[in-house]
């Protein structure tokens, strides 16, 4: 199992000798990175793409985030919803057949300007209803629960051909305090989070050099640089904070710097400083180029308020996420793409509770410069009764698979092949979606 880099700030010594290799690496690399943010770079126009792929845990209901206003059922299934969402404005018209949810304002910007794109009636191959297996399904890319160790975003990182750029560092980005299994596998990833670490006092780091020096010297030495930094660090920001200035050339070597210390933020606020941070990292000339993140809390039983309420501000802040990152990775944004997926949907009725229950087909969000947007791709199925999937939901039409496959070939440059056998097995029947990309 990987760690995060706050699993290793925590540890004792004791448990630092049982730590892996790749998860100390993988800490020194998070630990310096996180302490020298942020950096900006222009790298628009060239070839250097940048992919991240947003996890909304819980399952949205995707009727509600991109509504079908123009199917005649759909009025009469949702009724009890759209008197909250009018109360929070009008939906936001995408062409005669759908509108986003009022509270989606930069994303309704972001497909004006055909850099986003919307795909409906879509699902992963999971066909029930536990949000477990469901995530499973959606992080491992296998066809069904195999309770696998490696997600297909690693394995596709792993598979990146020598010809391509981005197969010089192979170097994925779990953002948060845990790494998700989407990212997890053979391959090291590094990972970062806002949360302040706790810093280790001189004698502990002495102790853990003495064991790695006589044991790894190369671990001993990824220590040391993680110590330099910190220690460069540390020593700057006293030097700022009396009114000097930083000493000549300091950080200098590694062309970033050094924000000052932030108080831990919580709730809406520590997701958009995450998506922030993440952004900034993926922008560098030398940071990752594929990362991975989640959004918790879609699981809208009870009292969801698509408008007002629980669901309303969900939406919200994922608006504002998505617009945080288009402004952070502006300079790279040509060459940006951005998936927003979900385990599954929810029932096309209104439960007793004024919620919806574990469905099937919901919507996916693709955004970034490198979207062929201003488009809803949906094979429509319909909310009928007879159209329904079960009697209850919305029917899936599309693969989530295909909506990923031309984003791994396409934009990263992986073989097609090696797709179907490794990163998505037994998914030949899911041909990639054409033209999603610009």
């Amino acid at each position: 199992m990987i760690k995060s880099s706050i699993d290793f700030a925590r540890c004792s010594l004791a448990d630092c000798e049982s730590l892996s290799r790749r998860s100390f690496l993988g800490f020194s690399t998070a630990f310096a990175a996180s302490m020298l943010m942020p950096y900006r770079s222009s790298l628009a126009g060239t070839r250097d793409p940048r992919f991240l792929f947003v996890i909304l845990r819980g399952a949205l209901d995707g009727l509600s985030a991109v509504m079908p206003v123009g199917d005649p059922d759909f009025a009469k299934t949702r009724e009890g919803f759209m008197d909250d969402v009018k109360q929070a404005g009008a939906p936001l018209p995408l062409d005669g057949m759908f509108a986003l949810n009022p509270a989606m304002k930069n994303l309704a910007a972001l497909y004006a300007n055909k850099q986003a794109a919307l795909v409906h009636a879509v699902c992963t191959p999971y066909r029930d209803r536990s949000h477990f297996d469901g995530q499973e399904v959606l992080e491992s890319g296998l066809p069904n629960v195999m309770h696998g160790d490696s997600g297909w975003l690693n394995r596709a990182l792993a598979g990146l051909p020598a010809s391509n750029k981005l197969a010089r560092d192979k170097q994925g980005l779990a953002v948060g305090p845990t790494v998700p299994l989407v990212m997890r596998g053979d391959l090291p990833v590094m990972s970062w989070s806002p949360e302040h670490l706790r810093q280790s006092t001189p004698d502990t780091i002495s102790r853990l050099l003495s064991l790695y020096q006589a044991r790894d010297p190369a671990l001993a030495e990824a220590l040391m640089q993680a110590g330099t930094i910190a220690r460069e660090t540390s020593e700057m920001n006293a030097a700022m904070a009396a009114g000097a200035k930083p000493p000549v050339g300091m950080m200098a070597d590694m062309k970033m710097t050094q924000p000052q210390p932030q108080p831990p933020a919580r709730g809406q606020d520590a997701m958009l400083s995450i998506a922030d941070g993440a952004a900034r990292l993926m922008v560098r000339p030398d940071g990752p180029r594929i990362a991975a993140l989640s959004i918790d809390g879609w699981d809208t039983h009870a009292d969801e308020k698509p408008g007002t309420g629980r669901l309303g501000k969900l939406l919200g802040l994922l608006d504002q996420l998505f617009d945080h990152l288009h402004r952070e990775l502006e300079p790279v944004w040509n060459d940006t793409v951005i998936v927003a997926a979900t385990e599954f949907g929810r029932t096309v009725r209104i439960n007793g509770t004024a919620g919806t229950d574990h469905g099937t087909g919901t919507v996916a969000f693709l955004l970034g410069g490198a979207v062929k947007g201003g488009r809803v791709v949906a094979d429509w199925p319909g909310l009928s009764d007879k159209a329904l999937l079960d009697g209850r939901d919305l029917k899936p039409t599309t693969d989530l698979r295909a909506v990923l496959k031309p984003v791994l070939t396409d934009h990263l440059g992986l073989d097609p092949k090696m797709i179907d056998a490794r990163v998505f097995p037994d998914s030949v029947n899911a041909a990639g979606l054409r033209n999603l990309l610009g």
